[in-house]
């Protein structure tokens, strides 16, 4: 039976990383405003969180990261010389990013992990249920899987997080949830969490990717959460203690996607991030697959 629950109107990126892995590339660009194709990553994002109704966006920001406040922001020269030379085109890319959203931005002082970035959304997202958005993972447009999960949330309430069956092998790089299924065939109810287990440890192959719809009480359970994993606090730890006792915050629940996914966070996902989406395109993908199928066939 369905049951009514508040309308989720805002999203919170975590986007205050270090950007390690992409060194030197991120000593001073941030790994969010890497291109993919001709587009930063975080607007995909972004974007992402606008086609599901959720055009109240906060970004959590760190050191280092102000060209992702320029990116949203307007740029008038720019605007003004484009408009100059009659460059229609260009020009209504370059509005397209500061008219997506409206954006705020809250700054993490202290990079404590996951689950302390999303604390910091507290004050603006205040008792709202909330999506959350890792800008890492980009989940391809035509696979709608934050839409469906906000559909979940509303019908059970409580919290929803987004699972993809992975190989035995890779589980030891994800959160791990343990499962059981319902009467939909997308859905599962999450039982427990565990942070990036070994193979033999691991309670499924389930694994949490980068999209979250969130219950408020969250916020509670996190203040309390002691450091984890790494020494930071863990939003799988605050996830596991809804999963255990619903009576605070409501159900956990899982929706299983089976859509194509991109994770940017990896050196090698994010180069074939770049070609699929390029393949696809209208304007790109003639050419450069032609181009692919004669590189792919010398290097052979």
């Amino acid at each position: 039976m369905t049951q009514s629950h508040p309308r989720i109107s805002k999203a919170v990126i975590p986007a205050a990383g270090l950007g390690t892995r992409f060194l030197p590339a991120t000593k001073a660009t941030p790994k969010e405003m890497l291109p993919v194709v001709d587009k930063p990553a975080i607007q995909y994002v972004v974007e992402e969180a606008v086609s599901a109704g959720l055009d109240d966006v906060l970004m959590i920001t760190g050191r280092n990261k102000r060209p992702l406040e320029d990116h949203f922001d307007r740029n008038y020269e720019l605007e003004s010389a484009l408009q100059k030379k009659g460059d229609a085109s260009r020009l209504a890319k370059v509005q397209e990013s500061s008219d997506l959203a409206t954006m705020h931005y809250v700054r993490q002082g202290d990079p404590r992990g996951l689950g302390h970035a999303v604390l910091c959304a507290a004050p603006h997202v205040g008792h709202e249920p909330f999506a959350v958005l890792l800008g890492d993972d980009l989940i391809d447009a035509r696979d709608p899987l934050l839409k469906r999960m906000i559909e979940v949330q509303e019908q059970y309430g409580g919290s929803v997080i987004a699972l993809m069956e992975v190989a035995p092998e890779q589980i030891h790089l994800y959160g791990c949830a343990v499962v059981a299924e319902t009467e939909d065939s997308d859905v599962v109810r999450v039982g427990g969490l565990v942070e990036k287990p070994e193979a033999s440890d691991a309670p499924s192959n389930y694994a949490v990717i980068g999209r979250y719809v969130l219950d408020p009480h969250i916020f509670d359970i996190l203040r309390k959460t002691e450091p984890g994993r790494g020494n930071e606090i863990q939003l799988t730890d605050a996830l596991q203690q809804l999963a255990q006792d619903e009576k605070v915050g409501g159900p956990v629940h899982g929706v299983v996607f089976k859509g194509r996914r991109y994770d940017t966070g990896d050196r090698g996902d994010y180069l074939r991030a770049i070609v699929r989406l390029a393949c696809e395109r209208e304007d790109l993908g003639p050419d450069f697959r032609t181009w692919l199928r004669s590189f792919v066939a010398e290097e052979m």
